[in-house]
């Protein structure tokens, strides 16, 4: 890598470093007191989750990288794996102070609102006396406890998995390590404290209380509640034998990820140091990796905090129910309509049904000759699924791409693809050395002579829960020439290869990236013979350093550049000189953001595309990505709209500064919270719907 100026670093920010503003982002919602309690509790719980899942997967490739004998720095920033670690360790020591802060502030105001997690100093005698016949009585005899000493080896832990531990002492004053598993799940997490109907007590609190119950005949000279997060990050396709059936071998993947090497360590009280020091000896960890936090190790109990206080419905976000598009008559047949006219959904202001009808309709016409889909991440309960299982049993031709590599919903997958196959379904798993992240769907029908597509891009999967709790646009057309390149991607996947050129989608690994760059240089042009120039992105990241360098040429030109991006973003923006021609916001508020919009241009001449690609690299180069162009003029005019809308939201939509923090803009007179205003616009179009019956179809 050629090595970098001061001045170039600047311009740019570390991945992960990143990704923890983008989460404290997420902190700063279980912060605000204008959300309300039982959502703050939930934007805590995920708070937590995802810092689990970033020292999984982040965190233990970069523990990965340290090994190597090559030294890989950053491309970026120039940082080496392990000064990313140390940066890392940090800033997450400096978070969960403030998580721990937020924590107490949340759980006070619930006691406010009626529940109580309470611990023993709070508790009368008998009270006392009642928990611990329950302990007793209750949890003792489903407790495996363990020992540590020179003929007891140091047990495997559970990433995850709370464990109580103990310093044990005798006589002969040899110290010993007590370690009790937590988490059987046989018995509650929440335990009511007997005659109390709104207190409450941790399950790990209660056995971390009586350990001296539990180790006879030793004292109890420390203790405290640990928990170990485990690398999950696996190089799949490094370790595959094609001899192997692939299904099978990514079954045994999902196993052996239990077991790889801790990269954190939690613990929720203070333990005298030798005692750590012989901790992180048994689990291979640096004393930097052992972080101490003084709220509860695993806080997905708030959704059942959340659950009893529900009945106060100030505590929780007004309920908003996925609306029937405008777009479409639910009480006529879908495929006639889409074959007649382009339909935008937007999720989860629009409900996902008009798309599951128009499967399942797929399944049932006798004109439909196949479905072609491709399956990232499902629901339990999966209606597409259903759908494309009833297709092939009325003998369809049912090709369906499952990509076993969705990290965390392998085992999910393994099982719908075996249904998929055991009802006749084709049934393939990507392409060598590329993860299938596209989500498209293409019906191929016979009216007479003629060969129609009907051919659905989204930005999001195909799941019908995160419909209604992610932000994302299902595009649905009956253009030939996208069906055709549709159809082009599906022959190209089927075969193990990947598509070359296309004229309409944009499709990674071979004609994305190129062609992002290439109007990009195009809205350069423009700027450069002194017309107007504008890009609009929105994107969950941004880390693709030939687009980011391409994006800073652009503003050094004067090319207007509005962002808006959720989670990760490498390029500083407001950079004098450099990026003061790019403005970032991140919008982080009741749903994810997870749709993807690209503008080219001016709207007189722009380009707009919505795609399953974020500008990351390993979207644009290491993944099946689609990006599907919109050229009705009426959608376009929408996604201009939804556009602008995020752009000026100034409740949830933080705007990055020069120094790659991010800031609420100035409070406005008129308040702009565009969840909620994309909300107000479905539920009216719904409602304008059911007024005229006559006229189910708006433009």
């Amino acid at each position: 890598m050629k090595e970098q100026t001061k001045e170039e670093i600047r311009l740019y920010e570390n991945r992960e470093l990143s990704w923890l503003r983008f989460n404290e982002r997420v902190l700063e919602e279980a912060q605000n007191p204008q959300v309300p309690l039982c959502e703050r509790m939930s934007f805590l719980s995920i708070f937590q989750s995802n810092l689990d899942e970033f020292f999984m997967v982040r965190v233990g490739s970069l523990e990965d990288q340290k090994l190597l004998t090559k030294q890989v720095r950053d491309n970026k920033t120039g940082m080496t794996a392990k000064e990313q670690i140390k940066a890392i360790l940090e800033r997450v020591k400096q978070l969960n102070k403030v998580k721990d802060d937020t924590y107490d502030a949340v759980m006070g105001e619930a006691e406010d609102k009626g529940f109580h997690l309470v611990n023993f100093r709070a508790l009368s005698g008998n009270e006392s006396a009642c928990l611990e016949s329950y302990f007793m009585n209750e949890i003792v005899p489903l407790l495996s406890v363990m020992v540590v000493g020179r003929k007891q080896p140091f047990p495997f832990l559970k990433g995850q998995e709370i464990y109580a531990l103990a310093v044990l002492g005798t006589k002969k004053d040899s110290r010993k390590l007590g370690i009790i598993p937590c988490s059987s799940g046989v018995f509650p997490r929440l335990i009511q404290i007997p005659g109390k109907e709104d207190y409450y007590m941790l399950s790990e609190e209660l056995i971390l209380h009586f350990l001296p119950k539990v180790f006879k005949g030793y004292q109890v000279l420390e203790k405290s509640l640990l928990r170990v997060t485990r690398n999950a990050d696996i190089d799949v396709n490094k370790a595959y034998d094609e001899d192997l059936d692939y299904r099978d071998y990514m079954a045994q993947i999902v196993k052996q990820r239990r077991k790889l090497a801790p990269v954190r360590l939690e613990l929720t009280r203070e333990i005298v140091p030798e005692v750590i020091k012989k901790l992180c000896a048994y689990a291979e960890v640096e004393p930097a990796q052992v972080f101490r936090s003084k709220a509860p190790l695993d806080l997905s109990f708030l959704y059942q905090v959340g659950d009893l206080l529900r009945r106060d419905t100030s505590l929780i976000y007004e309920k908003r129910i996925p609306q029937p598009s405008a777009m479409v008559n639910a009480y006529q047949p879908i495929i006639p309509q889409i074959l007649d006219r382009d339909v935008l959904l937007s999720y989860p202001y629009e409900s996902i049904r008009p798309f599951l009808h128009m499967l399942q309709e797929a399944a049932r016409d006798p004109k439909v000759i196949s479905i072609r889909m491709t399956l990232y991440r499902l629901a339990k309960n999966s209606k597409v699924v259903e759908a494309l299982v009833e297709a092939a049993e009325n003998g369809k031709q049912v090709d369906v791409l499952v990509e076993l590599k969705a990290r965390f919903d392998e085992e999910n997958n393994i099982e719908w693809s075996r249904r998929l196959e055991d009802a006749g379904c084709h049934i393939v798993y990507g392409v060598d050395g590329l993860k299938v992240h596209s989500k498209l769907c293409l019906i191929t029908r016979k009216e007479g002579e003629e060969i129609q597509y009907i051919t659905q891009i989204g930005t999001g999967n195909y799941n019908e829960k995160t419909a209604r709790l992610y932000t994302d646009l299902s595009l649905i057309t009956a253009n030939k020439e996208i069906g055709e390149e549709a159809s082009r991607v599906f022959r190209a996947v089927l075969l193990g290869t990947v598509v070359e050129e296309s004229e309409h989608l944009l499709v990674a690994p071979k004609c994305l990236q190129n062609k992002v760059l290439d109007m990009i240089t195009r809205e350069i042009a423009c700027a450069k013979e002194g017309k107007s120039a504008y890009i609009g992105i929105k994107i969950n990241s941004l880390t693709d350093k030939l687009i980011m360098d391409k994006l800073i040429e652009a503003s050094r030109a004067g090319v207007k550049i509005d962002m808006i991006i959720r989670g990760i973003n490498c390029l500083r923006s407001g950079i004098p000189g450099e990026t003061d021609n790019i403005r970032v916001v991140s919008i982080v508020g009741r749903f994810l953001e997870h749709s993807r919009i690209y503008i080219f241009g001016t709207p007189e001449r722009d380009s707009i595309y919505i795609a399953s690609a974020d500008y990351m690299t390993r979207n644009t180069l290491r993944r099946v990505e689609v990006a599907a162009p919109v050229y009705d003029e009426a959608l376009k005019r929408r996604l201009r709209n939804m556009f602008r809308t995020m752009l000026s939201d100034n409740v949830k939509g933080r705007v990055q500064q020069p120094d790659g923090s991010y800031q609420l803009p100035e409070q406005a007179d008129t308040p702009v919270n565009s969840q909620e205003i994309f909300c107000q616009e479905a539920y009216e179009a719904a409602s304008h719907q059911r007024q005229e019956p006559e006229n189910q179809i708006i433009n």
